[in-house]
């Protein structure tokens, strides 16, 4: 694997080794108590993923589901505050109860941690994306927004996305991402920082491994598409080719194209620290007057 570059690592999690006769993972025994997990998506409350990807994590520890009524497929990370918020008490298909919201999917979770759910969470995992959340997508993702509403908040969080926009078999990604939560038990993560995890979008079978990788650079097709309402005035949709990318070893767009898990740890803090004294350098000066 060297000749993969010095960005390129692999990580000793076993993909196919799943340890339950049921096709889980074994429950942890790092936590004293189970953990209490929030699950939410920017897909929706009724997404096909939620479900099995939430009953995976059920293997690991409690979870509650607090996910938007609708669809907030990049939405980004919106803090709604101008209007009020619904958050609705449901019962989930295999009887367990959760959280339909109006809100964003930062929303679900900021009113979970507000005080909406009891109990305050142990962990915040968002997915499974219908779609990739690769390079420059986590800024737009919702997805990734709830992760980071989480790391804002204190809450360690790990997002999960597909780079398949059908809908599948999602139980070896469901079951995998139930192991990983039993890794960040184990070892915990850095404040400030959350994992974006990407499935390839091919059976997992076929599935070659875990990178632990960095971003890539999204390359993006948008189009502007003008039309005229039957008023006479000008509105716009945003089209487009979906986006391509660089796929640089080492990077998570790199590893989905070829077959592997990508793991990738992300930083709130986007200080560029290098170039700070470049920057004093340029001697700026505040003009008065």
């Amino acid at each position: 694997m060297a000749s993969l570059g010095s960005h390129w690592e692999k990580y000793s999690l076993p993909i196919n080794d799943l340890q339950t006769s049921a096709g889980g993972v074994e429950r942890s025994h790092v936590w004293r108590r189970a953990m209490y997990i929030l699950v939410t998506n920017d897909d929706g409350i009724d997404a096909p993923p939620l479900l099995p990807f939430k009953q995976a994590v059920d293997q690991v520890g409690e979870t509650i589901v607090f996910a938007p009524d609708h669809n907030w497929s990049a939405a980004g990370h919106p803090k709604t505050m101008h209007k009020p918020l619904r958050a609705d008490p449901l019962t989930l298909p295999d009887g367990s109860p959760g959280f339909s919201s109006s809100g964003a999917p930062s929303d679900c979770v900021a009113l979970a941690l507000l005080g909406v759910v009891e109990r305050r969470p142990d962990l915040i995992v968002s997915g499974i994306n219908l779609g990739p959340n690769l390079g420059y997508d986590i800024f737009y993702s919702g997805t990734v927004a709830a992760a980071v509403e989480g790391v804002i908040n204190g809450i360690p969080a790990i997002a999960f996305s597909s780079d398949s926009f059908e809908s599948a078999d999602y139980t070896g990604p469901a079951n995998f991402a139930a192991q990983l939560i039993q890794y960040v038990a184990s070892h915990s993560l850095p404040a400030d920082m959350f994992l974006n995890v990407n499935f390839p979008a091919i059976p997992w079978e076929e599935v070659k491994d875990v990178a632990i990788t960095r971003l890539g650079r999204r390359v993006y097709r948008d189009e502007l598409v003008s039309r005229e309402d039957p008023r006479g005035r000008s509105y716009y949709w945003i089209g487009g080719k979906p986006p391509s990318g660089v796929p640089d070893v080492g990077t998570d767009i790199w590893a989905v194209a070829n077959g592997y898990v990508s793991i990738t740890p992300v930083y709130l803090d986007m200080t560029a620290y290098q170039f700070r004294e470049d920057l004093r350098r340029w001697d700026i000066r505040l003009l008065k007057g």
